[in-house]
């Protein structure tokens, strides 16, 4: 394996051993270690960003057609450096956040689970692969989200979170097999590479379609969207590095991977478009309800979240540009505010954005990142937000259709982004400084150091946004184009409408800032986006889920032990009857003989009969002793001796006790069920009966097949060493299969002589 390959596989390794090496760590130490294990893999990384795509053997299953492997193109690149990076800056300061909580061991294994279930996700060249960390993203997600477990509204969060990606994640499970076998292959590339031969498939729209419902759920696309605020019960740390910067980007990665395969289909284009215009504009709306300072970022990450599926959807080349620039500027300033955000809550003792204020004289450090990740969100020059947000203003006016629509969409949607900016800087550091729960004061450096950073690189790359589009961005932008870009970013455009455009939004932006308040208490009185909303479907859908399974359950699990015998037979016998007639099986043998046999099976028919027709419980028993007598009879004259003997020892001894027990037991000694009962227990054993008879008539008409006969035949004496064919068959060829049938039976015996020992003591004790 050449060092590049190696550089590819080692962060993945890297973080499985660093999570077991912090699973044996004091809480004070594990934070450390895992930044560091995060610091190498981004160093990893970047030494392979901006260079040719570096392909890795990974795992495969040729007999399912599993290819396996890894592949690190500029997507995969680009997603890499910021789950790294970022995760770096949150697992510092996560250590100085959580200081003393003796649950921050599992904090920081999980966030390295989740940072290898990422990069696995995005380095994966294999759908199959791929859709198994995405998985382990969902799973370490609710495990997350529920970190403060003993509160009802994280345990709820964390349950919504995993049902709704979960479900999506089903979804996409068959959306991507449909297109593996349309393709002749689950590699990525060569899926991608058979794009013509996926489109022409029968399954083709169906499998897009899954494939959209799948990023849909991940990224909290509406209707989808009310997963996402409700996962702000997470702690901040989660908060900031998976529901801002990188899990809910990775339906947004699949949309971007799968653009080359769709990108040119009207229906792609339509769905993507749209709905991510419309997620943008009721998650702007919805975002000025609120008061805490992480449901707003929430909101406004879904804002941007449908933006980036928007721009995957214009079908112009500009859009792909647009949407990996305006991705990487969302991850930097709102990871910084999302940290920001925490420092408030944690210095302060509050995130209400209606209780703070005046900040910036006691929290200089603070309020200075937290200006410039808000200036950068505002798309103010020179940040790169501006740039960001000056080619997403471009992509909208060159689409190919409802331009009109989609600017002035996305025109509402970033003057919402303004006036959140202003909420989440002018109003919180300046101004008149109220009363707070706790003496204000800038954090530790660890916490510190996330959102200066963040901050900061976003002033840098908006100075030179050509090294960095020319270093990572254009590469991200041709994987989703399939080649180049033509597009390059610049600071500066000169004096344009799409100037205009931006000035107007950053006024009318500003304006909607100082009537903040007004806005925000309009909105809350607003009850028809609670009662008719998407959350409140599903807390319906949820709850009647419930009722429905507990309807269910009063009404199988009755109590009654011949109600439960009733349905099993019912259910066991149905299922025959109901596959025989679909499909016509029903026959009749061409040659039906009679033999002396016959005689034998009359025998297990009249002992039938005759249990069911007794009217004393003892009586029953021994005409069910007559079944097992002729099952006997019927081995013997098969040629199977030893069959029936044991047949016959069992068939004794089930007899002698069950008549012993019964009659030292206070039983009725007659049949105590009624007419009714009777004739429904009547009415299951004909159907039943019928349903086996009609089966092996069946099979009787099918020409016999001796080929497992002969070969367990052949094979008895070289392979088992014996000649008893049954013996050699339960011992040898079905050891695992039979030792299992004496396990469950010993437990069995174990449980029943518990159950004697516990019963006889009370009743030497009564003695």
């Amino acid at each position: 394996m050449h060092a590049p390959e190696l550089i590819l596989l080692l962060p993945l390794l890297l973080g499985i051993a660093a999570a077991i090496v912090v699973a044996c760590l004091r809480p004070a130490q594990a934070a450390p270690v895992g930044a560091a294990t995060a610091a190498v893999c981004f160093a990893l990384y970047l030494g392979l960003a901006g260079g040719a795509p570096v392909s890795a053997a990974f795992w495969a299953v040729p007999s399912l057609g599993v290819s396996g492997g890894l592949r690190l193109d500029g997507l995969a690149a680009l997603f890499a450096l910021l789950i790294t990076g970022i995760g770096t800056l949150v697992l510092l300061y996560a250590g100085s956040y959580l200081k003393g909580d003796p649950r921050l061991t599992r904090l920081v294994v999980l966030l390295l689970v989740f940072m290898v279930a990422m990069l696995g996700s995005v380095t994966a060249n294999d759908v199959i692969t791929l859709f198994i960390f995405w998985e382990l993203t969902s799973l370490t997600s609710f495990f997350l989200v529920a970190y403060d477990h003993e509160k009802l509204e994280a345990r709820k969060a964390a349950l919504q979170a995993l049902l709704i990606t979960g479900g999506g994640g089903l979804a996409l499970l068959a959306g991507l097999i449909l297109v593996a076998i349309a393709a002749g292959t689950t590699s990525l590339t060569g899926i991608i590479a058979a794009r013509e031969a996926v489109l022409a498939h029968p399954a083709a729209v169906p499998a897009m379609l899954l494939v959209i419902l799948g990023a849909f759920t991940k990224s909290a696309q509406f209707p989808f969207h009310f997963w996402l605020p409700n996962a702000m019960a997470a702690p901040t740390p989660v908060s900031a590095y998976l529901h801002s910067a990188t899990m809910v980007k990775l339906g947004i990665y699949l949309l971007a991977r799968f653009s080359p395969v769709y990108g040119d289909e009207a229906l792609w284009q339509g769905l993507l478009t749209w709905t991510g215009l419309l997620t943008a504009l009721v998650a702007a709306v919805l975002a000025f309800r609120e008061t805490d300072l992480k449901r707003v970022l929430a909101y406004t990450t879904v804002t941007a979240l449908g933006t980036l599926t928007m721009l995957l959807g214009l079908a112009p080349e500009l859009s792909a540009m647009a949407a990996v620039t305006f991705l990487t500027v969302h991850a930097l300033y709102k990871a910084a505010l999302f940290l920001t955000a925490g420092i408030l809550d944690h210095e302060t003792g509050t995130r209400d954005a209606s209780a703070l204020g005046g900040l910036r004289g006691v929290m200089p450090w603070t309020a200075a990142a937290a200006v410039l990740a808000a200036l950068s969100m505002a798309g103010l020059p020179p940040f790169l937000g501006f740039v960001g947000k000056e080619i997403v203003y471009e992509a909208a006016v060159a689409a190919d259709g409802g331009a009109g629509l989609i600017v002035l969409g996305a025109f509402l949607v970033n003057t919402a982004g303004v006036a959140i900016a202003g909420l989440l800087s002018w109003r919180i550091f300046f101004g008149a400084r109220p009363a707070t729960p706790k003496a204000p004061h800038d954090p530790p450096i660890a916490m510190l150091a996330g959102p200066v950073v963040l901050a900061t690189f976003g002033l840098l790359a908006g100075l030179a946004p050509s090294l960095l589009g020319g270093w990572l961005l254009d590469g991200a932008a041709a994987s989703i184009l399939g080649h180049p870009p033509t597009t390059y970013l610049a600071l500066w455009h000169g004096f344009t409408p799409i100037l205009a455009l931006s000035v107007v939004t950053v006024l009318l932006g500003a304006l909607l800032t100082l009537f903040w308040p007004r806005l925000m208490r309009g909105l809350q009185a607003s009850r028809a986006l609670d009662r008719f909303g998407p959350g409140h479907g599903y807390d319906r859908a949820l709850a009647g889920i419930v009722a429905c399974a507990e309807a269910t359950t009063a009404m199988v699990q009755h109590g009654s032990l011949r109600g439960y015998i009733r349905l099993l037979l019912l259910v066991a016998a149905l299922g025959p009857l109901v596959v025989l007639i679909a499909y016509d099986g029903a026959a009749w043998p061409a040659d039906p003989v009679l033999d002396p046999r016959a005689l034998a099976f009359g025998m297990i028919a009249a002992g039938a009969v005759a249990t069911a027709i007794a009217r004393g419980t003892l009586a029953a028993v021994m005409a069910l002793g007559l079944v097992g007598f002729g099952a006997a009879i019927v081995f013997l004259t098969f040629g199977a001796p030893d069959v029936a003997l044991t047949q016959f020892t069992v068939e004794v001894l089930l007899v002698v006790i069950l008549a012993t027990v019964l009659l030292r037991l206070p039983v009725h000694g007659r049949d105590t069920r009624t007419t009714r009962q009777r004739s429904g227990d009547a009415v299951v054993a004909v159907v039943m009966g019928s349903s086996v008879a009609l089966l092996l008539l069946a099979v009787l008409a099918a020409p016999f097949d001796p080929r497992l006969g002969d070969w367990f035949g052949q094979n008895s004496v070289p392979g088992g060493h014996g000649q008893n064919v049954v013996n050699v068959i339960l011992v040898d060829f079905r050891a695992l299969d039979t030792l299992g049938e004496i396990a469950v039976l010993a437990i069995a015996a174990f449980a029943v002589i518990a159950l004697l020992r516990g019963v006889a003591r009370p009743l030497r004790r009564g003695n």
